[in-house]
């Protein structure tokens, strides 16, 4: 405990705190955009508990994989080599979830753009619709991607089991008082329905270039979704502006 007080007694430690959150906040982001649109494929009313227990699943996954740091570490150590190219667990386990996502955001806006499926749901008055089953092993598959990719985040960052446990605890948080809003925002804007696609698109080649050893800088990935996102912005209050002026 007295360990504990001199470690947060340093000014040092809270600004690494805030970077950790922040980090961690923006990397969560990515689970939650999967875990939103994966969800609302689900019933109404099963929609809360299952991005409830997805999440949940995300935080008991980032502290167990916390409290065995040394095994994580472990897992950037190159195990095989293909044609000069060393590949790690990691680089394998990044590899699997960039193509897991790459052809799951492919199918879903293939579903989308698809005519004879999208009269086909228009004519049911519904979603073509998951099961609870198929929907909790698919976000627990990304679940242990993103945390793996998020602790080895956070190991990097700092050497302090405390302010790693603090930064994981407050961005799960963070993405449990996210989750409803995100999901009905989703919900109700098919538009940005296929810009979250484009996003996975977007994460899912960055895990596959990871994979490979190719590291693109974190900052310019999300700088490009947040610009995405501002434009889209600009898009839906024309679009509301339009409808207003038609409507007077």
């Amino acid at each position: 405990m007295e360990q504990l007080l001199t470690l947060f007694a340093e000014p040092t430690t809270w600004m690494a705190l805030a970077t950790l959150v922040l980090m961690e906040v923006i990397l969560g982001i990515d689970n939650l955009i999967f875990i939103s649109i994966l969800t609302n494929k689900l019933p109404k009313h099963q929609q809360p508990g299952i991005r409830k227990i997805g999440i949940m699943l995300a935080l008991v996954l980032r502290l167990a994989l916390l409290a065995t740091i040394a095994f994580i570490v472990s897992l950037t150590q190159p195990i095989i080599v293909i044609l000069d190219q060393g590949f790690s667990w990691r680089d394998l386990i990044m590899l699997a979830g960039g193509l897991f996502l790459v052809w799951k955001a492919t199918k879903e806006i293939r579903h989308l753009v698809d005519p004879d499926k999208v009269n086909k749901a228009d004519s049911l008055g519904t979603q073509v619709s998951l099961g609870v089953s198929a929907v909790l092993v698919q976000i627990i598959l990304l679940d242990v991607v993103f945390s793996i990719d998020s602790i080895i985040t956070a190991v990097g960052m700092t050497d302090h089991l405390p302010i790693m446990v603090v930064a994981v605890v407050v961005a799960v948080l963070v993405m449990l008082l996210a989750a409803e809003p995100l999901s009905k925002f989703i919900d109700n804007n098919p538009t940005v329905v296929m810009l979250a696609l484009g996003f996975l698109l977007v994460i899912g080649t960055t895990l596959i270039a990871e994979g490979f050893g190719i590291h693109f800088p974190k900052q310019y990935i999300y700088a490009a979704m947040a610009f995405s996102v501002f434009i889209e912005s600009l898009n839906m209050l024309a679009k509301r502006a339009k409808n207003k002026a038609n409507g007077a």
